[in-house]
């Protein structure tokens, strides 16, 4: 029997992206607008510059769409452990007062955790991302973790690949399960013996599984299944899971691909993959390795998805060496907010503004010094200057309907839409 989970039904929105885009009044934008609380985690290193441009981003939308977006802010990471030691508290890297902030919030805009590699033997950083980011992962059971991979054809002279590998397009989606798995299970030292358990049940490998399928369904309706079923129970189980939940899904192809094979093809053949769905920590190195494709880590937004709350957080780490110098490249935390729009608020109107704008900002050569070669360097806008373009850049209700709304329409007319796909699994195409 097939596998079936209902997430909110898209008939329960009606056909929200015409009515959203009819709206075209400030008036009546204001009746339908939102209002959202946001916990806002900056954290370390370029996180608080990059999350500045972010917010920017978000304010301006609200601005043009009715909205109210209430932004909170809170330690986390290092600057935590600092704040609570100076507070003379027991210095930790995820405060009570964190946690509780993002408990009643819609939604967790993160920054990025940690300091500089030579001094990770220090108290403050010490174990900070596992304390911080892995802390909140299983407090709110962020279970699908979401990485898009995309190389822009404009930007396609910055992707390591050779242009042959890559002139067919390049757009991957990986769906990692982001609480389970090896990360989680025990860890422990005997002497000169050591041991790490990896532990899945079929509940926990569900949720990404549906997911990834129901994502695929609106774009190249394929998933790769990475395991490493030829050596692993858990991996064994993986698959028995995919193929129960692929009876529900005939319109997608399932493929099922060893770990080590993948991690080869997605450098060698990026563009035969759509959905890639896999466990936790393949899922780590996999993404990492497809992050590098589009040419900068600034350019890789990220989604985690829980059970009561999302968070939202670029790809890329805290890059102590550049902090404080205006140059970072905020365009993987302005989309990180686009992701918060649609799968969080179900506004996908607004998501696709960000992206367009992000977009046509970039085509036009507005570009932070790591989109830009050696000897163009000194062409290159500073953070601030990057988020004012997208600000400016973005459109309101009015703009031309976007490519996924016009598809989403399409489907209505023609009730072709599946009973169980969510809002967030039909926009995971765009």
């Amino acid at each position: 029997a097939a596998i079936s989970v209902q997430f909110p039904c898209i008939e329960q929105r009606g056909a929200f992206c015409s009515s959203a885009l009819a709206a075209s009044s400030p008036k009546r934008r204001r009746e339908m607008g939102v209002s959202k609380n946001i916990a806002v985690l900056s954290g370390d290193g370029i996180g608080p510059e990059v999350m500045v441009e972010a917010l920017k981003v978000l304010t301006k939308v609200a601005t043009l769409y009715g909205h109210t977006f209430s932004f909170t802010e809170a330690p986390v990471g290092g600057a935590a452990w600092a704040a609570t030691e100076a507070a003379g508290e027991t210095p930790t890297h995820l405060p009570a007062s964190t946690v509780e902030l993002c408990a009643k919030s819609d939604a967790i805009m993160f920054g990025s955790v940690g300091g500089p590699v030579d001094q990770q033997h220090e108290p403050r950083w010490k174990d900070c991302e596992k304390n911080a980011l892995l802390g909140i992962r299983k407090l709110f059971n962020l279970a699908n973790n979401l990485r898009p991979s995309k190389v822009y054809p404009f930007l396609s002279h910055l992707c390591p690949l050779k242009p042959s590998i890559i002139e067919a397009g390049v757009d991957v989606l990986v769906v990692r399960e982001l609480v389970g798995g090896i990360y989680f299970g025990e860890h422990k030292r005997e002497g000169d013996r050591a041991w790490d358990i990896m532990a899945y049940d079929v509940e926990g490998i569900k949720k990404p599984v549906i997911f990834a399928f129901e994502a695929a369904r609106l774009r190249k309706k394929k998933v790769t299944v990475v395991d490493k079923a030829n050596v692993l129970e858990t991996s064994r189980l993986w698959g028995e899971v995919a193929r129960e939940v692929k009876v529900g899904y005939p319109d997608v192809e399932l493929e099922f691909m060893y770990v080590d094979n993948a991690a080869m093809q997605i450098i060698q053949k990026p563009s035969a993959f759509d959905v890639i769905c896999t466990e936790n920590m393949f899922g780590d190195i996999l993404s990492d390795a497809a992050s590098v494709l589009p040419g900068s880590l600034g350019l890789m937004p990220s989604a985690s998805l829980g059970d009561s709350v999302h968070m939202y957080e670029p790809s890329g780490g805290s890059a102590p060496d550049i902090a404080g110098k205006g140059v970072a490249n905020p365009i993987a935390q302005i989309l990180s907010g686009a992701m918060m729009m649609r799968y969080s608020f179900n506004l996908e109107v607004e998501a696709a503004a960000i992206e367009t704008a992000v977009e046509s900002v970039m085509k036009a050569g507005i570009l932070t010094g790591d989109l830009l070669e050696a000897g163009q360097k000194d062409k290159a806008v500073s953070t601030s200057q990057m988020g004012d373009a997208v600000c400016a850049a973005l459109k309101g209700p009015c703009a031309p309907i976007p490519k996924f709304c016009r598809t989403f329409r399409t489907m209505v007319s023609r009730k072709t839409v599946p009973k169980a796909t969510s809002m967030r699994s039909i926009a995971a195409h765009a």
